[in-house]
């Protein structure tokens, strides 16, 4: 399978939809992202409209599932896929995906005001916060990037909520 790196720019165009798949959080999203041409006369005119469907997993399901709504701009990396299938009268059809890498607001058309999460860190997949942060790469050995260690002794922090305001 290829993996296409992609940063697209965007608005999301549905509510970020969140459950689970097995073991693991997903959070999908639609998003729209407009081109805009100059005309001769010197106006701004709308161009084509791509439309592609976002899916974050792990840590950055909760994050995007419980930060992002309608909306919003965003700036999305990762991977593009093309899916492929038989619709209902047996034409084949396809659609693009985008497996996210970050999601995260387009701070040149919103502000945004993150409050970092605390996680419990170097005791254990999931320790002390119901088993979705502080967990470990899986099999990398190195904590996820957003663990903080507060005092820097014994690797522990109290856990506390994450959040994430825009405003356009």
């Amino acid at each position: 399978m290829f993996e296409t790196p992609i940063a697209l720019v965007g608005n999301i165009v549905s509510e970020p939809v969140r459950r689970r798949v097995g073991e693991q959080d997903l959070t999908r999203l639609r998003v729209a992202s407009n081109s805009r041409r100059k005309a001769a006369d010197g106006s701004w005119q709308a161009g084509d409209t791509l439309y592609v469907t976002v899916s974050c997993w792990g840590a950055l399901a909760l994050g995007a599932g419980g930060s992002l709504v309608k909306g919003d701009p965003v700036v999305v990396v990762g991977h593009l896929y093309t899916n492929e299938y038989d619709d209902k009268e047996g034409n084949k059809r396809s659609t693009n995906e985008i497996r996210a890498i970050s999601v995260g607001p387009d701070l040149a058309r919103s502000v945004a005001r993150i409050t970092s999460t605390r996680r419990l860190v170097g005791v254990g997949p999931g320790a002390g916060d119901g088993g979705d942060a502080g967990t470990e790469s899986a099999g990398t050995g190195h904590a996820d990037p957003g663990d903080v260690d507060d005092d820097g002794a014994d690797g522990l922090s109290d856990a506390s909520e994450a959040g994430l305001t825009l405003t356009a």
